[in-house]
């Protein structure tokens, strides 16, 4: 039998080359990351895998490795006769566990013996994991426009209308799963683990143009628990800043348009509200949850963010002083019509390619 082709080029062309990337490991090691397009055909299953490690530290090294010979055997043949049933002759699957041993080699071996052409990625899902992290920490020149403005100025939907005319975009709230405020917790989606962000963004990334902006939308360094890398972080501290500035009222009744769900989940909003004990009196979150239960919602959401949002605002910008220019973009509306006015400023107010630094 021929040797097992290996590869350790994982860039998006090189990952292309393959008809199906296969993460063999077990599913919470797949759940908690793995290569972008991948599918999970795992070799042995958690409970498994636990068992055998069990086994081989409490009983006999040998054993254990004839019971994972056993499991391995059947939950292969098992991926065969079921996901990879209808593959053709000329499949070319990219195979990967941890590191590029035993459960990858194993299932190389039978595909390889069925016919098809599996490859390896050398050093398995520990390559990948150490690509991204340069990638991420490397001191690349992103020409980042950082989208600022205080809370309910749409910033994300001003994100998500550049993306739709073409620009280039990094939605880390989207990426983060997290839309870190009273309003935005609603959804209660679990946020991606911190490796699982870090594919999500560097899969991004990688393909972003250095000669075109960049958006993203001003953040603190955790975008709820998920940690912004160094790169991009030191990117968006120096990047030229677009702050929106919208009345009040506006930016309440867009809260309002953009999170319909505040009026449907009162149990919730009364407990986002009553999370705020520790920053305001029990006078004031009181009055916060009779507007609630009046379902006056515009009310309290231009109270929240008078007396909450603005002032923590303005408390993160006097921490973190960014070096970047700074542009008002003043609007008095944040309606459909008036977004797509912002959106074309914004295009307008930014660099159209950003001077690369001198290298030497």
């Amino acid at each position: 039998m021929n040797s097992i082709a290996t590869t350790d080029d994982l860039s998006a062309a090189g990952l292309e080359r393959f008809d199906c990337i296969i993460d063999v490991r077990s599913p919470a090691e797949f759940a908690e990351d793995h290569l972008p397009g991948a599918i999970n055909l795992p070799v042995l299953s958690d409970e498994e895998r636990a068992r055998i490690g069990t086994h081989y530290k409490q009983v006999s090294p040998f054993e254990a490795r004839r019971m994972g010979a056993a499991l391995t055997a059947r939950n292969i043949a098992h991926h065969v006769e079921t996901a990879l049933s209808d593959r053709p002759k000329d499949f070319k699957p990219l195979i990967y566990c941890w590191r590029g041993g035993m459960r990858s080699n194993s299932m190389a071996m039978v595909l390889g013996a069925v016919g098809w052409r599996a490859t390896l990625i050398k050093g398995g899902y520990r390559t990948w994991r150490e690509q991204v992290s340069a990638g991420l920490e490397a001191e690349t020149p992103w020409p980042v426009v950082l989208i600022d403005g205080q809370t309910g100025t749409a910033k994300t939907k001003l994100l998500h209308i550049l993306a739709s005319r073409g620009e280039q975009v990094i939605d880390l709230e989207g990426l983060a799963r997290h839309r870190g405020s009273v309003f935005g917790g609603f959804a209660r989606a679990e946020q991606p683990s911190q490796k699982a962000f870090d594919t999500r963004l560097w899969t991004q990334m990688r393909e972003l143009d250095l000669q075109r902006p960049i958006y993203v939308e001003a953040e603190s360094r955790l975008v709820g628990r998920r940690r912004v890398p160094q790169g991009l972080w030191d990117a968006m501290q120096a990047a030229p800043r677009l702050v929106i500035d919208a009345p009040v009222q506006a930016r309440a009744r867009y809260l309002l348009t953009a999170y319909p769900d505040l009026a449907d989940n009162s149990a919730q909003l009364r407990e986002a509200i009553e999370g705020l004990k520790r920053f305001h009196g029990g006078e004031t979150i009181n009055r916060w949850l009779e507007l609630g239960d009046a379902d006056d919602f515009e009310s309290l959401a231009a109270e929240l963010v008078e007396a909450h949002y603005d002032p923590a605002y303005d408390r993160a910008r006097q921490r973190h002083q960014r070096g970047g220019a700074e542009t008002i973009l003043k609007t008095d509306a944040l309606d459909d019509q008036s977004l797509d006015d912002l959106a074309d400023r914004i295009t307008a107010a930014a660099p159209s390619r950003h001077a690369q630094p001198a290298r030497g």
